[in-house]
């Protein structure tokens, strides 16, 4: 099943503004080069049901190569004041996109 991902107040994501809400991130990683994140309205959803026409948005995530093979996929959500960064790690990526919040 995707995370639910609850915002208490707008944000914005490189470019796309995620109002207030709670949203189901997706990540495209059919090119392993070029992750793209996608901010989905429709929640509570299991893995087997996505439904592009709710999409709010997607965005280019930031790829890097990590150290040494990342076995479990792992989240992190950083913030600093009212910006911040969503980063995803996963086999020999790491992806991330900035966040702000409005």
């Amino acid at each position: 099943m995707p995370p639910p991902h609850s915002k208490p107040e707008s944000t914005s994501r490189s470019g796309l503004n995620v109002p207030a809400g709670t949203y189901t991130l997706y990540v495209l990683v059919g090119d392993p080069q070029n992750w793209r994140l996608i901010v989905n309205k429709q929640t509570g959803q299991n893995g087997d049901s996505y439904d592009s026409s709710m999409d709010l948005g997607r965005v280019d995530m930031k790829m890097e190569k990590p150290p040494a093979p990342v076995e479990k996929l792992k989240y992190t959500i950083t913030a600093s004041g009212n910006s911040g960064k969503l980063q995803l790690e996963w086999e020999n990526h790491i992806a991330s996109v900035a966040i702000r919040a409005k």
